[in-house]
């Protein structure tokens, strides 16, 4: 009789715990459409399929690394041991010298550390980095790979969405070459910046063209001076589905 409690209590600890663990994760998927606009082959199907929305800790990430804190100026050495050191110099300048010297011959190990990354290098590694979190299929023959998904609510009900892949868009196709004279920027990744109105379509614009920045308002990234960027995505529609059991 105990050894069939017991074995109840354990099957009932397991389908517990296997009911908790699906709680935590999404109940719906998010579904955009869309077509291509101002490209080369306009008019192209878009379909976007977010699995669930980056974490707040993930969308910090990416913010420092493109916006990294200054770092703190270097700590002054207290006067009696610089000038310790000022007498050590002027004794043994030429011996200095010469060990300078050597050690620059060997490759100039004594040169001090590397110079930290550009904030693009930074923000291009974080990305690749990030766990994929949905997918892009475009006109290409393949998809892109979502590594960052954000969401926040707009003034007139709508939403603004960011989202980032890990490779640039029209890479190895000319049907994302954009029509516009505008200069193209050279990020290895894309980012996205989608508006939805409340209840008309809306329309998404990319970093093709546009500088990539960090909106200090809404603690992430954005394009800058979003208003002028030519849409690249038009007639944005979204859907939710539900996970299947």
């Amino acid at each position: 009789m105990k050894r069939h409690l017991a074995g109840v209590v354990c099957a009932a600890a397991i389908v517990s715990g296997a009911v908790a663990t699906s709680a935590q994760e999404p109940a719906t998927e998010v579904i955009l459409t869309a077509t291509s606009a101002n490209v080369s082959e306009p008019g192209a199907p878009v379909r976007i399929r977010i699995l669930r929305w980056s974490t707040d800790q993930e969308r910090d990430r990416l913010v420092t690394a493109l916006n990294p804190p200054a770092a703190p100026p270097p700590a002054a050495a207290p006067a009696a041991e610089g000038a310790e050191r000022g007498g050590a110099a002027r004794g043994g300048r030429a011996a200095g010298r010469g060990a300078a010297a050597g050690r620059g011959g060997r490759g100039g190990r004594g040169g001090g550390n590397a110079a930290p990354p550009s904030p693009t290098a930074a923000v291009t590694t974080a990305i690749g980095a990030a766990p994929t979190i949905g997918y892009i299929w475009t006109n290409d023959v393949t998809g892109y790979s979502i590594k960052y998904a954000y969401r926040v609510p707009l003034p007139d009900g709508g939403e603004r969405i960011i989202l980032a892949t890990d490779r640039r868009f029209g890479a190895h196709t000319p049907a994302w070459t954009p029509t516009s004279t505008a200069a193209a920027t050279d990020y290895e990744f894309t980012l996205l910046e989608v508006r939805l109105g409340a209840k008309a379509p809306g329309e998404g614009k990319t970093s093709l063209l546009t500088k990539v920045v960090v909106d200090a308002e809404a603690k992430m990234l954005a394009l800058e001076n979003y208003a002028a960027a030519p849409a690249m995505l038009q007639n944005v529609k979204m859907n939710t589905i539900g996970h299947r059991p």
